[in-house]
């Protein structure tokens, strides 16, 4: 990533030369122009400087001075936009083993309850499974350590650790009268991005939670499983992308490209016309041309609408649920060398297959379902969107703002999920179903020739 920022600064610097050899009067009034500039400036740096040697000196209690730099960076990013950020070097291991997806530890999923570590579910096929650790159990001390006290993400690091390595474990079952002791020995874990069920018999039903280095991989192995499973009876699938914040780019391309043919999937465009690039398919559709619905709601966002927008465009899928969050724009991660962290850096905007820009706006479902959502609940589960961040990048025309992003624990009172089963089995069609407000207009426009030529 590092090398590609060094390239295109390479090439700006060389294509700034070029244009002072061939057109010398004006390169020079750019030079002084340019020099005006760089003289504020350090004017400005000038002004960090005594800020910081002020500080330094009279502040009332003696500052950390990496901490200070520290949180200028971190301002001068926040300043930038609401996804532009500074890690230091723990958030940014962590962030890696995120998109990685694959870490040293035992298996569990777990939540902080009443300031123990409650147990949601061992995940098959790791220490913590073979170890019989079960859904509910508290887990009260690791190596012998309270975890009384400790943040979630405290135990959680704790709980990880390198491949072979042992920890111990006090657990309280109930059932049980005494605490139990386990010794587990850590182990390569892949987070589960991709979870997957039959659904009503014949439809393949598959959830995306996010988007890390495992999950087209994932989506592979549980398309190969339901085929297996269901076999010739299958009608079709659901792809659940609700909720689901995003993740890694070329994995929103690369699932897109497992249900398309041919034809763009998604282009990016930077600050410079040059640095535009465009992600195609490749031949190869993993479900064999089988009708596909995509579940979207209002905290679908990023890689998430970069899938669902590549689907719609293309009339490969279509979209149920409610308008997306609308993030429209990519972060490139920049290490910062060894111990220093990294930058994440609004890089560009992304445009789906029809050239729309979804930032700010969202992507609006071919058919709008809306949930019931419990009383207690109706303050919660609206997402107010991209549109209502501040500092966000602004688009043209109009901005959305958020929309409903509940989704029911139980699977029979899903109204989105029976729509979708519905129209695969052809019990409701998507021109009897009633179209999201913008939906028509929308597909209206992708069918306009002017608009397939501004690609």
């Amino acid at each position: 990533m590092m090398r590609k920022t060094s390239v295109i600064l390479l090439s700006a610097a060389t294509g700034a030369a070029l244009t002072l050899f061939v057109t010398q009067p004006r390169a020079v009034l750019m030079g002084s122009s340019a020099r005006a500039a760089t003289s504020d400036t350090y004017r400005q740096l000038n002004l960090f400087g005594d800020v910081f040697e002020r500080v330094r000196s009279d502040y009332v209690e003696k500052p950390d001075d990496s901490k200070l730099v520290e949180s200028a960076i971190s301002g001068m990013l926040s300043g930038l936009d609401p996804h532009s950020s500074y890690m230091d070097a723990k958030s940014f291991r962590d962030m890696q083993v995120q998109t990685r997806g694959e870490f040293g530890g035992l298996g569990i999923e777990v939540t902080m309850e009443d300031g123990l570590i409650k147990v949601v579910s061992p995940i098959d096929d790791t220490p913590a499974s073979k170890a019989g650790i079960m859904a509910n159990d508290i887990i009260t001390n690791l190596d012998d350590e309270a975890v009384q006290g400790l943040t979630l993400n405290q135990a959680v690091e704790k709980m990880r650790g390198p491949v072979n390595t042992k920890i111990k474990l006090k657990i309280i079952r109930k059932g049980q009268d005494n605490p139990i002791d386990v010794t587990l020995v850590r182990d390569n874990i892949r987070v589960r991005s991709v979870r997957a069920r039959v659904e009503a018999d014949d439809i393949a039903y598959i959830r995306i939670t996010t988007f890390n280095e495992q999950t087209t991989e994932g989506l592979k192995k549980e398309v190969a499983n339901l085929q297996g499973q269901i076999g010739d009876k299958l009608k079709g699938y659901i792809i659940d992308l609700r909720n689901n914040p995003g993740g890694l780019l070329e994995e929103a391309v690369t699932v897109s490209d497992s249900f398309l043919e041919r034809g763009e999937i998604v282009s990016t465009r930077g600050r410079n016309a040059e640095e535009t690039q465009r992600r195609a398919a490749h031949p190869g559709d993993l479900t064999k041309g089988k009708p596909v619905i995509v579940l979207i709601n209002g905290g679908s966002a990023s890689a998430s609408e970069i899938v669902a927008g590549a689907l719609q465009d293309h009339k490969r899928a279509t979209l149920v649920g409610t308008r997306s969050f609308g993030k429209g724009s990519v972060q490139t991660i920049i290490p910062l060398g060894s111990g220093n962290g990294a930058l994440r850096l609004t890089t560009a905007r992304y445009y789906t297959p029809s050239g729309k820009s979804i930032q700010a706006k969202g992507i609006v479902p071919d058919i709008e379902v809306l949930q019931d959502v419990p009383e207690e609940l109706k303050a919660r589960t609206d997402t107010k969107g991209e549109a209502s961040l501040r500092g966000h990048l602004k688009n043209d025309g109009d901005e959305k703002t958020g929309s409903q992003s509940y989704v029911p624990p139980d699977a029979k009172d899903d109204k989105a999920l029976k729509m979708a089963d519905d129209l695969l089995h052809g019990i409701k069609s998507t021109s009897s179903a009633t179209p999201a407000p913008e939906a028509a207009r929308d597909k209206a426009a992708v069918d306009k020739p002017g608009n397939k030529a501004a690609n």
